[in-house]
């Protein structure tokens, strides 16, 4: 039985997630900055308040993992926020630092603080959840791409760092992933572009070789492939789940 932990995973992909590991037998820890979605995860998942862009709360989160699990054989470093949306001259400074210390800050705190518990026992995976405009860029979006674009750097090297230990480190790139959060980056790139949310929707979906949007559970079922056996020569990759984009500006 894997011991999981899902930042960011009270809701959306993150709880998805949660519960595809949970389903396929493994212990399943979540956390969140969303204090009623914390509370509304159903068990037998455990989940708890925690910024993942916070040092201080992320150094106690893996003491309580560490005192209670004994260790960490997965990690899903999945919190993240869209962050501004505007022309690069009119973007404000201060959505770009939340937008990296959300994104960039709380990956690299997850693996920190991961990597000694992965360590000890001489194996883990940990998956960091990127994106497409991690590969290509996104116009309009200038602090998640920057953002998801270094998740992918930090992923190379952790896997080159911890690779000698037997830990293995990927990201999973989404496209537009069909939910909530989509909705609202797609009502604000609308709105930036003069564009009505469904004319912008579907330019999403057009943009893919596949025309449409991808699902939760496509990302989950790559998150299990990635921490299963059968992905054990697979490290410092960035994997599309994405329908093949090859369109990115709608």
């Amino acid at each position: 039985m894997r011991r999981v932990l899902i930042t960011a995973g009270a809701n959306g992909i993150g709880l998805v997630m949660a519960q595809a590991f949970a389903a396929a037998g493994d212990r399943v820890w979540v956390t969140d900055v969303d204090a009623a979605a914390v509370a509304a995860v159903p068990a037998p998942i455990r989940a708890s308040v925690c910024d993942a862009a916070n040092e201080g709360q992320m150094a106690t989160l893996f003491k309580e993992i560490s005192a209670e699990w004994g260790g960490l054989d997965v990690l899903c470093s999945n919190a993240g926020i869209k962050g501004p949306t505007a022309p690069i001259e009119d973007m404000p400074l201060d959505g770009w630092h939340q937008c990296l210390a959300v994104n960039l800050d709380g990956a690299m705190l997850a693996a920190k603080h991961a990597a000694p518990l992965m360590k000890a026992r001489g194996a883990g995976v940990m998956i960091f959840t990127s994106s497409t405009s991690g590969l290509y860029g996104t116009p309009f979006r200038a602090p998640y791409v920057a953002a998801k674009w270094a998740v992918i750097g930090l992923m190379k090297t952790v896997a080159m760092e911890l690779g000698p230990f037997g830990i293995r480190a990927n990201a999973i790139c989404p496209g537009s992933v069909n939910g909530p959060r989509i909705d609202r980056v797609i009502e604000a790139e609308a709105e930036a572009k003069g564009m009505t949310p469904e004319a912008v929707r579907q330019g999403y979906a057009a943009g893919t070789a596949l025309k449409r949007l991808s699902d939760p559970e496509d990302v989950a079922d790559m998150a299990l492939f990635l921490a299963s056996d059968a992905a054990r020569m697979i490290s410092g990759q960035a994997l599309a789940v994405d329908g093949m984009t090859y369109n990115v500006d709608p």
